[in-house]
């Protein structure tokens, strides 16, 4: 069974820095996109950064420009998003969600409708 589990989250004061991990179970993930989204209180979800099947890394947000990063281990099968420069409006449940390759077209896109897979969680807080 596939499966997406989360950690990394907490409270960080403005200017930390976070590393969020997104393990995977029942899937290889080179045969996958994977987008992290998060939602804000009172807002809508929204995607931060994703990588394809084939590595490619798509932004969905301007605001994480030049402070956030993913990547993918293969070895360990999950994906990270590393986060810097942190500020209280980056404070949200961030969420990582994927898609198989067979389901899609391979590449990053889409909004959280075009994504099966999704994980518990993680709450992030940034505050002073």
């Amino acid at each position: 069974q596939l499966q997406l589990v989360e950690s990394g989250g907490g409270l960080v004061q403005p200017g930390g820095s976070l590393r969020l991990s997104c393990a995977a179970s029942g899937i290889t993930l080179e045969l996958a996109i994977i987008t992290w989204f998060r939602q804000a209180p009172g807002r809508e979800r929204e995607g931060v950064l994703c990588i394809s099947s084939t590595g490619g890394v798509t932004k969905y947000s301007d605001s994480v420009e030049g402070r956030f990063s993913i990547t993918r281990d293969a070895a360990k099968n999950a994906v990270y998003l590393q986060m810097s420069s942190l500020k209280p409006e980056d404070t949200a449940i961030y969420y990582c969600a994927l898609q198989p390759v067979w389901r899609s077209s391979g590449r990053c896109g889409g909004t959280t409708a075009d994504y099966t897979y999704w994980g518990q969680g993680t709450q992030v807080t940034v505050s002073s």
